[in-house]
């Protein structure tokens, strides 16, 4: 750790390590639903304890992600981050709002549409939570006066996340239009935005972990934003089946999705093979596999 306020990820991961427990316990209390009789029927029904397992995947997988990005960015900035303070406050309010989300879920407090049943008030404030961490983020990128391709590509993808929620503010009484809008944000998050964070993620850690040229590497990144834009919103299609669209969407975002991990597969596996070629022993061949 270079940079003091770097620490602050630690506590990110470990609330994200936290909340990717309670998923895998709501997980097996769905599972063991179908196994045979059920005690906790009229106390946790399946459908409350999916409603929970599936809703616990998007807020630990996005605590993960403010977590490493405020690792990653005073290191790639070279300065401590903009406002501390202002990042834990940012945990705290998430943390309160994901607790207070589940707990509502108990008791049926929510809007039925899947992944984003959270009600308006707790959207709201995961708008608030996602401008406090842009903020903060920008501000750091802004005092250092340093802006990597590396950490372009990921505050791209996290502001392209940041505009692809807010579909999800909207209401929509007719359920099949609901649902359609719905795919927008979760599954152009998937394929689109979080390609991109991921891929700032990776090249980062091939820098770190290979040693491999910095500019090779934020090459392939130019490649996994033009796969983002191109088929990751065609792939987005191979859900479209489902919300009542014509057939022939479904070949065409089956090939699309087949394609949007190829660019990071090849970023990976080009690292490899240069650090294989240069002949050096890892000294940590484990975090290198």
């Amino acid at each position: 750790m270079r940079y003091k306020s770097q620490a602050v990820a630690y506590w990110y991961f470990a609330v994200a390590m936290v909340l990717f427990g309670l998923q895998i316990v709501f997980g097996l209390l769905s599972a063991v639903k179908y196994l045979g009789p059920d005690p906790l029927l009229y106390i946790l029904p399946f459908d409350v304890t999916k409603m929970i397992h599936t809703n616990l995947l998007i807020v630990w997988v996005l605590t993960g992600f403010m977590g490493a990005t405020y690792w990653l960015v005073p290191e790639e900035s070279r300065t401590e981050l903009h406002s501390v303070k202002l990042a834990y406050w940012q945990l705290a309010l998430w943390t309160l709002m994901g607790a207070s989300a589940v707990m509502g879920y108990l008791f049926r407090y929510g809007t039925g549409n899947k992944l984003l049943e959270q009600p308006l008030p707790h959207k709201l404030v995961i708008v608030i939570v996602m401008l406090m961490f842009l903020y903060n983020i920008g501000m750091t990128i802004k005092k250092a006066k340093r802006l990597t391709v590396t950490e372009g590509v990921l505050l791209l993808g996290l502001a392209l996340s940041a505009v692809l929620y807010l579909p999800a503010l909207l209401h929509y009484e007719n359920y099949t239009v609901s649902i359609f809008y719905r795919r927008w944000t979760i599954h152009l998050w998937v394929e689109g935005g979080w390609m991109m964070i991921m891929g700032g993620f990776l090249a980062y850690l091939l820098i770190r972990l290979s040693g491999v040229d910095r500019e090779v590497m934020e090459k392939w990144l130019y490649v996994i934003v033009g796969l983002v834009f191109l088929a990751g919103i065609l792939g987005t299609a191979h859900h479209y089946y489902w919300v009542g669209v014509p057939q022939y969407w479904l070949p065409i975002g089956g090939f699309f999705s087949a394609l949007e991990p190829l660019a990071l597969a090849a970023m990976a596996i080009y690292a490899y093979a240069a650090l294989r070629r240069s002949g050096l022993a890892h000294p940590n061949a484990l975090a290198l596999h």
